[in-house]
């Protein structure tokens, strides 16, 4: 059974940036999963549902209005979950709106914690590495448009990788001073 994700990738420079860090921290699953906002993690789903799964996505992102993000500063879920993120300052409900949306239909899946959208930076380190990611990444910041979505698949030679792109309804208005 293929497990497929959906989530919003986070361009570039920033996604490699992101991605070195990462590594550079220690975090050995990171060369194998592009740096992303999830908003439905993955799942397992039937051969013969990947193109229902698509075709639901197709129209909910007819549905959405493009938008922007802007991410700055670090957070954790630390002590319930070992992980440090990059925090979003600005596209939160949009996220969590989009996020709601395409768990919906084919894709009504149960999530383990409540919606929080975030870049994962740090994930199932030691104490010491997720302190320095936090204190490190502190002062990252960047802004973009969101303009569609993409729904991953996972294979266990290369990790996740996108297998189609989703465009958003209309484009975003560029950030001040861009």
């Amino acid at each position: 059974m293929p497990t497929i994700g959906v989530a919003l990738a986070i361009p570039e420079p920033w996604a490699s940036e992101l991605q070195d860090y990462r590594t550079s921290v220690g975090d050995a699953t990171a060369t194998m999963i592009p740096t992303h906002i999830t908003l439905v993690p993955p799942t397992e789903i039937g051969e013969a549902e990947v193109a229902q799964v698509e075709k639901h996505l197709a129209e909910v992102a007819t549905l959405v209005e493009a938008f922007r993000v802007h991410l700055r500063g670090t957070g954790t879920f630390r002590p319930v979950s070992p992980v440090v993120f990059v925090t979003l300052v600005e596209g939160i409900s949009q996220c969590e709106l989009l996020a709601k949306s395409v768990r919906q239909g084919p894709l009504d899946v149960d999530i383990e914690f409540p919606y929080h959208p975030h870049v994962t930076v740090a994930h199932h380190l030691d104490d010491d590495a997720l302190d320095r990611a936090f204190r490190e990444l502190g002062d990252f910041e960047c802004e973009f448009a969101v303009d569609g979505f993409h729904l991953y698949m996972h294979d266990e030679s290369t990790g996740w990788r996108p297998t189609r792109d989703f465009p958003l309804a209309a484009p975003a208005a560029d950030p001040a001073g861009a």
